[in-house]
């Protein structure tokens, strides 16, 4: 009995040992956690796209959903599982329980990062709160918080809707295809000053660049208008004119744009410009291919002016989500026949941006107010897009 009472007491003194460890490792006082800061030192940025769940299907998609159908980026749940809910926390047997959405709204004010539970206890500096605990080793990144913080900023919603997809996928059109020395300004207006379409311009106005394409080797000379002020300038008035002409091509003939992006007027290879969100949405309403044929459309009868710009914005073959994506076909929303090849190779055939960009980008299109609903499913209804391995039209 004396051996058994002795083990006890050593046992309990182990014990007490093992817990008092435990609560110094929790608390984590001392040299441990020295000039430990968990705060966060992003900002809100509506760019980011950030979701509750890491896979989202997006609207339309095919009946089978088709490569570019499915939004797939890191999530929120998923990064709240590996730091917090894994099966021996708070997934587990570890109350409060966060690995659904209704659990973890539990902890979440949307709209206010600040005002919530779940951003305090990822971010507070009090290590008695701090979750996951700071002696596990594995405190959340900067790139995950910043993806709860803009979840919760962006309304804490488990369903994406338009106001996440807009601003996600116009930065990934502005960064990936009006780089420097594509799909901007500076070389539209370029492919102009090469021309001597503007006037007398300084050695300083312009400069050149040599692209070469990383699918087939291709080299592109192009001209870029560096002189900011006469850029802008120029652009506005473009756009401008453009805007103008096409609200009604009878009254406002006189606005019909004269210049061109490609030969002969331009003496460099030029593209239209997706800098900023109305750069996109020109695009969308008026494609380049009607603002710019590469063949005479219209002569005026008195001034025997010629133009290279058609009356129609609608008869096209062209658009931006068929520029995009490479499973997709197109059809004239003016005559509504459908092209035999795919246009996917703006994304050089879904090589430039990976297929949830894509999807991204498409979520956004069908869901954006500004695009005219004949952009998205035609005339009626008859459908402009249809998928190639299928044949299924998109409709409304």
């Amino acid at each position: 009995m004396k051996h058994v009472s002795i083990f006890k007491a050593t046992a309990l003194f182990l014990a007490v040992i093992v817990i008092s460890a435990s609560v110094i490792q929790c608390r984590k006082t001392g040299d441990v956690i020295k000039g430990l800061d968990r705060s966060f030192k992003g900002n809100a940025d509506s760019t980011v796209y950030a979701a509750f769940y890491e896979s989202n299907k997006i609207t339309p998609s095919d009946v089978v959903p088709d490569v570019n159908d499915i939004i797939k980026f890191r999530g929120v749940q998923t990064i709240i599982h590996e730091y917090c809910a894994t099966s021996n926390c708070h997934g587990g047997p570890i109350a409060p329980k966060v690995d659904t959405y209704a659990e973890i709204m539990k902890f979440v004010t949307p709209g206010n990062p600040e005002g919530s539970k779940l951003w305090e206890y990822l971010t507070t500096n009090d290590f008695d709160k701090a979750m996951p605990p700071v002696n596990s080793n594995h405190e959340m990144n900067t790139t995950d918080k910043s993806l709860i913080y803009n979840w919760i900023k962006n309304g804490a919603k488990e369903k994406p809707d338009y106001n996440d997809f807009r601003p996600a996928a116009i930065q990934l059109i502005i960064s990936g295809c009006g780089s420097a020395n594509c799909h901007n300004q500076a070389t539209a207006t370029g492919g102009w000053a090469r021309a001597g379409l503007l006037g007398p311009l300084t050695t300083a106005d312009t400069t050149q660049y040599l692209y070469i394409n990383p699918s087939t080797g291709a080299v592109t000379n192009y001209c870029q208008l560096s002189n900011a002020t006469k850029r802008t300038q120029v652009w506005t008035a473009y756009k401008d004119s453009v805007k103008k002409f096409y609200s009604d091509t009878l009254a406002f003939n006189s606005f019909r744009p004269w210049k061109k992006f490609s030969t002969p007027r331009s003496a460099a290879s030029t593209r239209g410009p997706l800098n900023d969100y109305d750069d996109i949405l020109m695009d969308i309403l008026y494609p380049k291919s009607v603002r710019s044929s590469n063949s005479i459309l219209y002569t005026n009868p008195v001034t025997l002016t010629t133009y290279y710009v058609s009356g129609n914005p609608l008869n096209a073959t062209s658009s931006m989500v068929s520029r995009v994506d490479s499973t997709l076909l197109l059809a004239n929303p003016f005559t509504g026949v459908y092209a035999t090849n795919h246009q996917g190779d703006m994304a050089y055939g879904d090589g430039g941006l990976k297929s949830h960009e894509i999807a991204l980008i498409k979520a956004w299109y069908f869901a954006d107010p500004n695009i005219p609903v004949v952009w998205k499913y035609g005339n009626a209804n008859a459908g402009i897009f249809k998928y190639r391995k299928t044949g299924t039209i998109i409709k409304q």
